[in-house]
């Protein structure tokens, strides 16, 4: 039996072979996935599109993922995910960077359509991936460092972008924001290859352990499994318990798109137009975040609840939502609203993974993440053809905002409803 130190140097020598790397990857791509909003600041002008045409298109990118995310998930389970996670890197890469020859409303539309049918099953992936390594009781502020990924994604994506859009405008004949679908893109294509290199598929697989650390990390795994709900695959998609996670997470991840895609331009609304300070301002509330985050998931490890971290959180995202939205011609009061969206978003993002994966195992686990994130990531379509749509009627973000403030709180109220729901034991 490992005494106290013991386990918590096995852990970290796991988190700092783990972690690091899987924060990269993730960071490339949610950087694919949201660098469309700064693109936006000037391929709107460039090919003559409307803000609607703008979130319909940022929006098809997550129908894609839906209708792949499970099947994904499944593969990934049994092909192991070395092979699988190294295979959607390099196909979103190579798409993300095939963004640059966007001409037209359908090649856009196409093309984003894609790029969520080569990214379905990454992040539901790596959910699943970590739940091979840790036991439920360390998974609330292993997921939310790794999570930490979308944060420094707006801490590092936000200058970066701005940076190369106008830095490379009109170099070689391309636009700045064709240059950032390119350079942005072929990172994703290199962690791929590395990827499949790298990782290693399960506990038993990793010669950086030895036998006595395999040993105990395996059976902190198997006590976690007795607790656990085994059923068949096709019973997961009438799982009444699998429906609120994924109702929860589909009003939550819509106030995260809602940051990710229309940041720049409520920056952009309060005054600042230069592409390079949108981006360094953009850059300040997911910095907050992923600080507030990492130490709320702690906090909540610590005292192992869950659902009133995650009620609190929601309010308080709602709260920063239409707070910004009321002083949206205040630089620093919208950026402060903002800042307090993105700590109560993320920080429920990264806690609402711990109520399935305390729940599910097996390929019923693959199958029901999958299913949750695919049918949450479905409020990435909703959330910016709305928000676009409410833009282009009223002109102006307000009611767009008022209407992610609203999304983030039903979230709130789907985790109430969940607190008495106890596993129904099915072998």
């Amino acid at each position: 039996m490992a005494n106290a130190r013991q386990v918590e140097n096995i852990y970290k020598k796991v988190t700092l072979r783990l972690i690091p790397f899987l924060f990269i990857c993730y960071l490339a791509a949610y950087l694919d996935r949201v660098n469309v909003g700064f693109a936006k600041l000037q391929m709107l002008s460039d090919l003559k599109f409307s803000e609607t045409v703008y979130g319909l298109g940022a929006g098809i990118f997550f129908i894609g993922y839906f209708l792949f995310e499970v099947p994904s998930n499944i593969l990934l389970e049994k092909i192991g995910p070395r092979v699988w996670i190294s295979r959607i890197m390099i196909s979103w890469g190579v798409l993300s960077s095939c963004m640059m020859f966007v001409n037209s409303e359908t090649t856009y539309y196409v093309l984003r359509f894609l790029l969520g049918i080569a990214e379905a099953g990454f992040f539901p992936g790596i959910i699943l991936y970590l739940t091979y390594w840790y036991p439920q009781d360390r998974r609330g502020r292993i997921v939310a460092l790794f999570m930490t990924a979308i944060a420094f994604s707006g801490v590092l994506g936000g200058p970066l972008s701005g940076w190369i859009m106008e830095y490379f405008s009109g170099m070689h004949g391309l636009a700045g924001w064709q240059w950032l679908f390119l350079l942005e893109g072929l990172p994703s294509v290199i962690l791929g290859v590395a990827t499949f290199l790298y990782l290693d598929d399960t506990i038993q697989k990793a010669k950086w352990l030895n036998t006595e650390e395999k040993a105990y990390l395996q059976s902190r795994l198997d006590a976690d499994a007795v607790k656990k709900v085994h059923m068949p695959i096709s019973k997961v998609f009438t799982d009444m318990r699998i429906w609120l996670f994924s109702g929860i997470y589909f009003f939550i991840v819509m106030g995260l798109y809602g940051i990710g895609f229309w940041l720049p331009n409520i920056i952009k609304a309060a005054g600042v137009t230069d592409v390079f300070h949108n981006g360094l301002l953009s850059s300040i509330p997911y910095l907050i975040a992923a600080v507030a985050m990492v130490l709320i998931g702690k906090n909540s490890d610590r005292t192992n609840e869950r659902h009133w971290h995650m009620i609190i959180l929601t309010l308080v995202g709602a709260a920063g939502f239409w707070l910004s939205s009321t002083y949206s011609n205040n630089i620093v009061i919208a950026l402060l609203g903002i800042t307090i969206a993105a700590i109560g978003v993320l920080s429920s993002i990264a806690l609402s993974w711990s109520l399935p994966t305390a729940y599910l195992a097996g390929p019923a686990a693959a199958a029901g993440i999958a299913m949750i994130n695919s049918i949450g990531n479905l409020s990435g379509f909703v959330s910016p053809f709305i928000v676009g749509w409410i833009k282009d009627s009223t002109g102006s973000l307000t009611g767009g905002l008022h209407f992610l403030a609203i999304s983030i709180a039903l979230g709130g109220v789907l985790v109430f409803s969940t607190k008495r729901l106890k596993p129904t034991r099915t072998n």
